[in-house]
């Protein structure tokens, strides 16, 4: 059998649970780094095929680390700690940005 399924499918790619772990994660980097193009400039079914090949492909990253490290940070009670408070401020009202406590813009300015 073809590792690639024929046009007129759903799925396009290997199957995610026939990747090796290196593999997976070229796969998620890619899929990662071409989302926003997709998104913006692709038709309704590549959009579609783009969101169901993601989703298999996280599905199955998921199934393999199920322990995974999660940031502090990247979790409700740690982005509130880093905001200062549920309104997105931190101390003495300054909005807290990307970049820390009252940035607007990244490293170096502008």
């Amino acid at each position: 059998m073809d590792d690639h399924d024929e046009r007129g499918t759903t799925m396009t790619g290997v199957d995610p649970d026939r990747l090796d772990d290196q593999q997976l994660m070229r796969e998620l980097e890619t899929i990662h780094r071409t989302r926003h193009d997709t998104l913006l400039y692709g038709s309704n079914d590549a959009l579609r095929a783009h969101n169901d090949r993601m989703a298999r492909l996280e599905g199955e990253y998921l199934r393999r680390n199920p322990s995974r490290f999660v940031s502090p940070g990247r979790t409700r009670e740690g982005a509130r700690e880093r905001t200062g408070g549920a309104d997105g401020r931190g101390p003495e009202g300054a909005p807290v940005g990307k970049w820390g406590p009252g940035a607007t813009t990244g490293p170096g300015g502008a």
